[in-house]
């Protein structure tokens, strides 16, 4: 039987989702504006698309990975309940009132 921690069942809470999100298009944003300006003064395109490359690269090697810092806020879920099986007596019922016409 394989025994898995919770950790790696769930990587990232939702804030941490959000943060992640935000590192990435950061990342992106950022590297595809210093592409440009260095494609524009060297005048190659292919050091603006290297660069916007080594962006993603970097942006996926910090939000992909389930660091502890995108766990910090983990959900409280709810206990186990039984199946519903047991239905209720008849006397813990609340009596059914109909609309008056």
């Amino acid at each position: 039987v394989w025994v898995i921690d919770k950790k790696y069942l769930f990587p990232q809470d939702y804030k941490g989702q959000k943060l992640a999100e935000q590192i990435f298009q950061a990342i992106i944003l950022v590297s595809a504006i210093i592409g440009f300006i260095y494609g524009y003064i060297t005048e190659q395109f292919g050091w603006t698309v290297y660069i916007v490359m080594a962006g993603f690269a970097l942006s996926c090697l910090l939000t992909l990975p389930p660091w502890p810092m995108y766990r910090r806020n983990p959900l409280k879920w709810l206990p186990v309940q039984e199946s519903g099986t047991e239905e209720k007596k008849p006397a813990d019922r609340k009596p059914k009132r109909h609309a008056k016409s």
